[in-house]
């Protein structure tokens, strides 16, 4: 839940940083708690359905604080109009912020859109035509604001993984099918129905001179592209988990890899009772990359106290709530979850003494908001959703869900 600290001034705002895949323009404050991106009308209508209608599905998506709609016209009365539930926890600063991104942003997508007018003509009489967004810079103006999925950690480890073996929706052109085809033959979108689009790891790879300012070893979409393939995957997402250099060793990173085969196996079950399409949607996978800080925030995690059973009236919350399937036992050894996350109205089932650091944190969500996060899993991207009744699951996406559980699974042995 966003805490109540009030939001830096617009001077200290910058762009997002631990984007590995994705348009430019998004924005958040230093602490990274608000996310503010730029969408597209349908991906605005997806979110608002799945928040209003599919309470289980929404879960699986970062919280949602509402839209933006803003021009060159736009001021801060604007934003205050727009998303109510936000701007508590926003100064006149970073309202200010906002509208500047926002005026020069349609400035960018104005001369962009004036320059593809010829091309968006010859696509709408042959629906053939089509180039790709070089520029990275979505032509809207309106935006989502989230909660960031990696705020909380000290060195989150991100991956993107980007769902189906299809990428494109109904409505493109006959030159994107072909391009995102070939995309799909030649990448593990084919082979297992999802790919790398990017992956962000704390002292991560071989060679320290390929670290960022930060530290971190970055993989671009080239990456996910050019050098994994169906037979080194499972080998490139344990480069994500498995680091002595950040000192996650063996027994923490299978931890966290059954954590995320838990978290893997709720989003199968509830895409599999959701009728969605979903193209070019991806799993946002993040974990705590500091070997020290993870195992901190493990033992912080873990209760002492006697368990606290759940109730059809009281459910314990999703270990989503609580970021951890891990727990430590009397001698600080990590204790594998426990159980096949099954799912019961609602409920992840697991170690039971996750479960009661759940019940105990209902009671104090201030305090349980400070603590340090272990894990997340996301479902994101939604410019090329829908919901489809009466049609069924989203089987091109479940693929890439069931490709994710067996590798998971097997990080896990």
């Amino acid at each position: 839940m966003i805490s109540n600290r009030e939001i830096p001034k617009h001077a200290d705002l910058q762009p997002y940083n631990f984007a590995v895949a994705g348009h430019d323009g998004t924005l958040c404050d230093p602490e990274g708690e608000l996310f503010i991106k730029p969408c597209v009308q349908q991906e605005i209508d997806f979110y608002e359905k799945a928040f209003k209608d599919h309470p289980a599905f929404a879960d699986l998506m970062p919280e949602y604080l509402g839209t933006l709609v803003l021009n060159d016209a736009s001021d801060v009365h604007d934003i205050e109009e727009q998303i109510p539930a936000a701007v508590e926890h926003m100064t006149q600063h970073f309202k200010e912020e906002a509208v500047r991104m926002a005026k020069q942003h349609a400035a960018d997508v104005a001369a962009a859109e004036a320059a593809k007018e010829a091309d968006a003509l010859a696509a709408s009489k042959d629906n053939v035509s089509w180039k790709p967004n070089k520029s990275r810079k979505i032509a809207t103006d309106k935006s989502v604001v989230l909660e960031n999925a990696a705020y909380g950690f000290k060195r989150p480890n991100i991956l993107d993984a980007k769902l189906g073996q299809r990428l494109w929706a109904d409505d493109a052109p006959m030159e994107k099918r072909k391009r995102f085809d070939e995309i799909t033959k030649v990448t593990t979108n084919g082979s297992h129905g999802f790919r790398i689009a990017g992956m962000r790891v704390y002292k991560g790879g071989e060679n320290p001179d390929e670290w960022d300012q930060e530290g971190y070893k970055v993989y671009n979409k080239d990456h996910g592209r050019l050098v994994v393939n169906k037979d080194n995957v499972v080998d490139e997402i344990r480069k994500f988990i498995f680091n002595p250099r950040a000192n996650i060793d063996e027994d923490l990173g299978r931890a966290v890899a059954e954590a995320f085969v838990n978290d893997l196996k709720r989003v199968e079950q509830v895409l599999a009772s959701s009728e969605t399409r979903m193209y070019s949607a991806s799993l946002l996978f993040t974990f705590e990359g500091d070997g020290d800080a993870l195992r901190a925030a493990i033992e912080n995690q873990t209760p002492t106290t006697p368990p606290k059973e759940a109730t059809e009236k009281e459910p314990v919350p999703l270990a989503s709530r609580v970021d951890s399937g891990i727990v430590m036992d009397g001698e600080g050894e990590i204790i594998l979850p426990q159980g096949n996350g099954t799912t019961i109205n609602g409920v992840i089932e697991g170690d039971v003494k996750v479960l009661q650091l759940a019940g105990e944190a209902e009671s104090d969500d201030e305090e349980f908001a400070s603590l340090p996060k272990i894990y997340s899993l996301k479902l994101i991207d939604f410019a090329h959703a829908t919901w489809v009744p009466g049609q069924g699951p989203d089987e091109n996406s479940l693929f890439g869900v069931r490709s994710l559980i067996k590798i998971f699974e097997e990080l896990t042995k």
